[in-house]
């Protein structure tokens, strides 16, 4: 963490701060059906882009941009209606969306490919440094720390990395680095036993990094890069579609590429389990990501909602969001968004419940109700176990919702089924008795 006194040769007036949210998301489908994989709902009141938002603007970085391709419009409300800097800042969170021009009619290949298509935008910025962001994780960093390193090394290249475990190896890009933090070898997601052997930490590193004596572990790449600027353009000027898989493999042998070492909690909320998982980890009394530290303060959209009216409901271990009714439910282990509505002797456990985005009307619920449909939210006598309710979703009374076993993967009429996570779609209905 960089002191309070110390000089940093690096300002919010010459970094810019780039967030790739461009891809499908389609391992989060059916949360990323109607929108882009930033705007996927978090913790009950924010979204995943809330995240390095947030960590940008605690950093003291306040010119962001967000690249995207898919579903941008609830993403293009959200951050119009978050983040407003004043005029004298200079500050900015603005939406770059994927566009055809007379000289490429393509959409993005990949991470780099967005970046390198976005350089007229970037050009007419002012700005000696680039980080580059993920979208779709869940962590707390002081950004001024890998910029602080990327000027003291001299580096063209900074690439965030964190210590994992053997298992977790396929799944990103491994580097190996000498005792000035240079990169000297990188691979990406190796499945073979012998070639991750070779990037195993040594011993000497072990120690550096205060971590156990005879650990295995080896340094991942986190999708988090600090660019010079004229490294930037003069590596992305021919075409390369991903940073992983293309840039730094090829940077290694002509650039100074250095890791910058990260021992936080750090989560890629890459799959509708993993996301699962992470979003319910957020309601246990000591969560690895504390979203009540006040020293740095995630940020999203200001409502001005109710306090939630909880009728004799039982809780545990669970977050209620502003503006809920809660009716003598039982709530274990879950998440309830804003504006939910749950009804009567209806039991929720391992559940996140988005909310939804308005109070419905009488005269809604009376048209709806005489269509069989249910009011917004659940009903009565209902028992959802192990599932994620979308916005604006009506689940009737006297249903349950608990899958047994493992069930496999699978589009139904009422709901989908993914890494064994029942979810009902964003504005979902569920009819009265459904059983599932």
């Amino acid at each position: 963490m960089v002191s309070a006194g110390t000089y940093l040769p690096f300002s919010s007036h010459n970094v810019l701060a780039v967030i790739l949210g461009g891809g499908r998301g389609t391992r989060l489908f059916p949360l990323t059906k109607d929108r882009a994989k930033p705007a996927v709902p978090l913790g009950g009141k924010y979204r995943l882009v809330d995240i390095p938002i947030s960590n940008c603007i605690n950093s003291g970085l306040l010119r962001i941009f967000i690249l995207t391709q898919f579903n941008s419009a609830s993403l293009h409300r959200h951050i119009s209606q978050s983040y407003k800097f004043d005029h004298f800042s200079g500050g900015f969170v603005e939406i770059l969306a994927a566009e055809q021009t007379f000289t490429d009619e393509s959409w993005y290949q990949g991470t780099a490919d967005a970046v390198r298509k976005n350089f007229v935008h970037f050009q007419n910025s002012r700005f000696d440094y680039m980080l580059i962001l993920s979208g779709d994780q869940l962590y707390r960093m002081d950004y001024r720390d890998i910029l602080y390193q990327h000027v003291a090394t001299k580096a063209d290249i900074t690439v965030s990395t964190i210590p994992v475990a053997r298992e977790a190896v396929p799944g990103f890009g491994i580097m190996r680095i000498d005792p000035e933090e240079r990169i000297t070898e990188f691979v990406e997601k190796p499945k073979d036993r012998a070639v991750q052997d070779a990037f195993r930490l040594t011993p000497e590193w072990l120690e550096r990094l205060k971590l156990q004596a005879g650990e295995e572990r080896f340094l991942a790449s986190m999708g988090i890069y600090v660019f010079s600027r004229k490294a930037l353009f003069e590596l992305l000027d021919e075409v390369q579609h991903d940073f992983g898989k293309d840039v730094i493999p090829r940077a290694l042998h002509s650039r100074r590429v250095c890791a910058y070492v990260f021992q936080g909690a750090w989560e890629d909320i890459g799959t509708i389990r993993n996301f699962f998982e992470c979003s319910l980890e957020l309601t246990g009394p000591r969560p690895r990501f504390n979203a009540m530290d006040m020293t740095a303060p995630i940020f999203t959209r200001p409502r001005f909602l109710p306090s939630s009216r909880i009728n004799g409901a039982s809780i545990e271990n669970s977050l209620v969001s502003e503006g809920c009714i809660l009716n003598q439910a039982t709530l274990r282990k879950s998440i309830v968004g804003l504006r939910s509505i749950v009804g009567q002797g209806t039991h929720l456990e391992r559940v996140i419940m988005m909310g939804s985005d308005f109070y419905e009307t009488e005269a809604s619920v009376a048209r709806h109700l005489a269509q069989g449909q249910p009011p917004v939210g659940i009903g009565e006598n209902t028992r959802i176990e192990n599932a994620i309710i979308d916005k604006n979703a009506r689940v009737g009374a006297n249903c349950v919702l608990a899958l047994k076993g493992n069930p496999p993967d699978g589009d139904y009429p009422f709901h989908f089924v993914r890494d064994g996570i029942l979810i009902v779609p964003k504005n979902g209905v569920v009819p009265h008795g459904t059983v599932l």
